[in-house]
């Protein structure tokens, strides 16, 4: 898989998150570069499973040196691999293992029951509060910590977006076009 196709802003006020973990697995699944593949990192310790499709903003930087992670609020898991654009609602900032990590939340652009919601004061708080304790518990069996900060709304994320595109070198960056692309764009127009 080529992820330098994938932007990491498909259209204004959407991003693309590129799913690694469904919802409901207790698998830690991660791209793996050099085997272009999806590989199972670990398998959870504890008895939690990830709430919501999970996965990492490609073509992004983030200061762990890792892309950005993303997280979609969707009804039905997908599969690694599976490309969503979706529109930023919020931020959960936290610290994992030292580092400043955050966790950019999500609901899909064309799924028409997530249509209204535009940040977190769309979401329950009591949804947000799931998110948050899973994310503050998943790695205790470990004995790994991770801190929650807290949540940011959605006019942080595009600052922390943009930011991260800069520092990938992929900002609003197209990529080359291959006469094997252009013929794919001109079947697909």
């Amino acid at each position: 898989m080529d992820l330098s196709l994938i932007p990491p802003e498909p259209k204004p006020g959407l991003v693309n998150v590129l799913i690694e973990i469904p919802a409901g697995s207790k698998n830690k699944y991660e791209f793996d570069k050099d085997l272009q593949a999806f590989a199972v990192d670990r398998v959870l310790y504890s008895s939690v499973q990830y709430p919501y499709d999970y996965g990492f903003i490609p073509n992004t930087l983030a200061d762990d040196g890792d892309p950005l992670d993303g997280m979609v609020l969707m009804d039905q898991p997908t599969f690694p691999g599976c490309v969503i654009a979706a529109r930023p609602i919020g931020m959960l900032e936290m610290i994992d293992g030292g580092d400043r990590d955050e966790k950019i939340l999500c609901v899909p652009a064309k799924d028409p029951r997530y249509s209204e919601v535009k940040s977190l004061k769309d979401i329950a708080p009591h949804r947000l509060e799931e998110i948050a304790e899973f994310f503050r518990t998943y790695k205790n069996l470990e004995k790994k910590v991770t801190e929650i900060l807290g949540w940011q709304d959605v006019d942080k994320v595009q600052a922390i977006v943009q930011a991260s595109c800069i520092k990938s070198g992929n900002f609003r960056q197209e990529p080359e076009i291959t006469p094997q692309r252009r013929c794919k764009m001109q079947v697909q127009d």
